[in-house]
């Protein structure tokens, strides 16, 4: 069971632990902390926006031409 809960939310915990570091060097940082929070807050996005390129591509697929 200890496996198969790490297998689910091992990359959900790291993203979140990346976002929780990009909010907090953004809050008491300057220079370098900034662009390290822009790079650790746009890493989850551009997971997110890659999952959601394909699924869209999946949902593309499966569709059947419409029976007349």
């Amino acid at each position: 069971m200890n496996r198969n809960f790490w297998h689910v939310w091992l990359m959900p915990l790291l993203l979140a632990i990346l976002s929780l570091l990009g909010l907090i060097s953004a809050l008491v940082g300057d220079n370098f902390l900034d662009l390290f929070s822009w790079i650790t807050l746009t890493i989850p996005l551009a997971v997110m926006a890659w999952f959601v390129v394909i699924a869209l591509k999946k949902k593309g697929k499966s569709r059947r031409p419409m029976m007349k």
